[in-house]
């Protein structure tokens, strides 16, 4: 290796992004920081910066990168602070980008995840968002460019590595009779039904596994999350959705497994820690040490699953079927999911009204192809705007 490889993060003040950033600094002679993204912890992300001295920095504002381009150099660092999207898409394209951790939550990440696909690059794949909304579009953008897309969430890396190399040639080809996806199964899945609609967003931000974001928690805790892996794993792996079998295991120690036909079941096992996924995309084909704890079986004990009850976490059944009408439907379910779950962050509506939101928009707007990213985008703002009226109409 002639130069250590230079990674962008976007999305580096998130918990994904934290991972990545403690990855590369247990390897300074293989990675390097070369751009680091931020949102709304811009003090995080300025000493981000200040410890691992990227060559740029991106915030959403003019301003607010005027005042951290002026507290950078005062502390004689040369990174350039750009901003807004042109801002990320610009460091995810890079000439001198070797790999970029997508990590921006939301369809607020699609561009710039598309910008390094399109350069070529390397793409260490945690925004699922960008492939549910426009998975055709986005895996033809791949093909094209000879991007290497690795995934990150937990699931499908663990699907990653249990697959042959050859398993593009198509599942059936090389003896994949289904996948079987894990789930947590969150906070929730022992809470009485009827106790759902009165849970707080604290209540379901405490993932009892995982240490994540406030909207990828409520997601995990009405099982959206899963439904959004359900639809990502099936353009990742050219599968069918009746080839995705979702399985709830809550100790979340088997991250994914995949079903031969020969009755071999192939499974990932680790603790749960992003850096495991998170180290396997950047050195692959290589191994390189995360950091995470070797996994103690005997102090596990035992391993349970379950099916899960798709009447009462919805989310699921109306993301497999947004996965099975294809087209427009996983675009407008990922939409209305994301107006629905900040107004119940915001405590404008209960916990059980999110599917009614999402459910809502899929029976009104209509199902479309999408064979251009502004149509893609179009589909979102649709669903958004039929998603605030819901909200207009029921919460005020």
């Amino acid at each position: 290796m002639t130069r250590s490889q230079r990674i962008t993060v976007l999305g580096a003040t998130g918990s994904i992004g934290l991972s990545t950033l403690d990855v590369i600094a247990r390897h300074p002679e293989r990675y390097q920081a070369f751009a680091l993204t931020g949102f709304s912890r811009l003090d995080e992300l300025k000493a981000l910066c200040l410890s691992h001295r990227p060559h740029f920095a991106v915030v959403p504002e003019p301003e607010t990168a005027r005042r951290l381009q002026d507290a950078l150099a005062g502390a004689g660092l040369s990174t350039r602070v750009l901003w807004g999207e042109s801002g990320l898409c610009e460091v995810a394209a890079h000439p001198e980008v070797d790999a970029v951790m997508a990590a921006i939550v939301g369809a607020a990440g699609l561009k710039p995840t598309l910008a390094a696909v399109q350069a070529g690059k390397r793409i260490l794949l945690a925004n699922k968002e960008a492939l549910v909304m426009s998975g055709a579009l986005f895996m033809q953008a791949v093909r094209t460019s000879g991007a290497l897309l690795l995934p990150i969430d937990s699931e499908h890396n663990a699907i990653f590595q249990c697959l042959p190399g050859d398993y593009a040639q198509g599942l059936g080809q090389v003896g994949v009779r289904r996948i079987l996806l894990t789930a947590s199964g969150g906070p929730f899945r022992e809470t009485p039904a009827e106790r759902l609609a009165a849970v707080t967003p604290e209540q379901a931000c405490a993932h009892p596994n995982w240490s994540m974001g406030r909207k990828i928690s409520v997601d995990s805790a009405s099982m959206m999350n899963k439904g959004l892996e359900l639809i990502e794993a099936c353009w990742l792996f050219d599968a069918r959705p009746s080839q995705v079998e979702v399985v709830i295991h809550p100790q979340s120690v088997i991250h994914s497994l995949v079903d031969y036909v020969d009755g071999s079941v192939l499974a990932q096992l680790g603790n749960p820690d992003m850096r495991t996924p998170i180290s396997h995309a950047l050195s692959w084909p290589q191994r390189i040490d995360s950091g995470v704890s070797p996994l103690d079986l005997f102090a596990i004990g035992r391993l349970d699953f379950q099916a899960p009850d798709e009447q009462r976490f919805p989310c699921l059944r109306l993301a497999r079927q947004a996965a099975e009408c294809g087209g427009s439907a996983p675009a407008l379910l990922n939409a209305a999911n994301e107006v629905a779950v900040a107004a119940f962050l915001e405590r404008r509506i209960r916990f059980t009204e999110i599917a009614s939101i999402i459910d809502d928009v899929l029976a009104r707007e209509p199902v479309q192809p999408l064979d251009s990213l502004e149509a893609v985008l179009a589909v979102d703002e649709c669903a958004r705007a039929a998603a605030r009226t819901w909200l207009m109409r029921h919460a005020g």
